[in-house]
Parts: C-alpha cells; sequence; structure tokens
C-alpha cells in the first residue's frame, strides 16, 4: 500500500533547493512521526516504522532533508523483481517544491540496483496530484480495491509500472531528473 499524503499544499516554492536524500534511521523518527500524524487519518506507529527499518534485506525507506531538517520520506518494499512503494509523505509547507519527485526517484534508482523489473503501488483514488506525479513515473491504473483505507472507506487505485529496467525507462527517469529545480544530493555509491 502506497500512503501518498494528501493533495499538495501551498507551501512557498523555492528554486533551486537543495535536498539531500539519505537512508532514513531511528534517529529520523522523531521527525517522520511528526510528518507522519499531520498528513494520514491513521497514522503509522513508532513500531511499526522499527519493524520495517529492521528488514534491511527486503525494504529501503528514505528521508528528505533540507538544511538537516526531515522534509519528507518513502517506503519500498522489494520482493524477487517487484518493488512495492509503500510509502511517500511530504511536510505540507514543503509541497511544491519536487521533494515526492526526488523521493520518488530514489526509489526506482534503488530498486533498478536491486534488480527490480516492475514496481507497484495503490494511492487513494480522490488523490489526484498524487496519481499525476505516478503517472509521470510510467505508474498506469490496473485496479481498484474497494474500501481499502480502512479509516475512511476509500477505495485505492493499483497502479503499476512495467519494465523499469529498459532503456526506455531510463530515458524517463533522465527527463524527470532534467526537470528536478535544484540539486539532489545521495550518498556515493547508492544508485
Amino acid at each position: 500500500m502506497v500512503r501518498s499524503s494528501p493533495a499538495a499544499g501551498h507551501g512557498d516554492v523555492r528554486d533551486g533547493l537543495a535536498v539531500n536524500l539519505e537512508p532514513m534511521r531511528r534517529r529520523h523518527l522523531r521527525s517522520v512521526l511528526r510528518i507522519e500524524s499531520g498528513v494520514y487519518a491513521a497514522p503509522w506507529s513508532l513500531s511499526l516504522f522499527i519493524s520495517e527499518l529492521s528488514l534491511r534485506a527486503s525494504r529501503s525507506y528514505t528521508v528528505a532533508k533540507v538544511d538537516g531538517a526531515v522534509v519528507g520520506y518513502s517506503g519500498l518494499m522489494l520482493s524477487m523483481d517487484e518493488g512495492h512503494v509503500t510509502t511517500v509523505a511530504v511536510d505540507p509547507s514543503w509541497h511544491r517544491n519536487q521533494i515526492g519527485t526526488r523521493l520518488m526517484l530514489d526509489m526506482v534508482h534503488v530498486a533498478i540496483k536491486r534488480g527490480v523489473r516492475h514496481m507497484t503501488l495503490e494511492v487513494r483514488v480522490a488523490n489526484s496530484g498524487a496519481q499525476r506525479m505516478y503517472s509521470r513515473f510510467g505508474f498506469a491504473p490496473e485496479g481498484i480495491r474497494r474500501n481499502y483505507y480502512a479509516e475512511t472507506g476509500e477505495d485505492a487505485m493499483v497502479m503499476w509500472a512495467r519494465d523499469v529496467d529498459s532503456q526506455e525507462y531510463a530515458e524517463r527517469l533522465r527527463l524527470l531528473e532534467e526537470g528536478v529545480r535544484g540539486p539532489t544530493l545521495v550518498p556515493e555509491g547508492r544508485w
């Protein structure tokens, strides 16, 4: 299940913004939980995040930081040649600054590096902003899960991106990266 945060807010757009992406660690969880409780009706618990972080062989969690402050995060579950986006969230005061796009770029690069060929996610049917972002990454609707979000009874749209390891998809990523306003800094060797 991808838990995309609600439709983008009206934060100040900061051109040329430098964003650091790094693996999520326990020290980040206070900030992650603050964002989590601010954007989701049924936020994940501290123990759930700790459990997910312990599954390093099959999970990849990332934080986005600006000037040392966590402003967003994402999660990826890996199973054989498939990647499942579990969560993407951005602090509402940082919406419209391509934080989500940078987190998605990171997840796809990490997934490809770890042998993924296809990626999937679920997104609220009403969350058209997240759906637009995912479609830029080649995710297309392939089904509906009725009443998927128990806290609200909302349906989830199931989306897939196929052949993310192809040359055509590499070109898609290159174009998305070119469209990012400002540097995205990742640890050497991550991608």
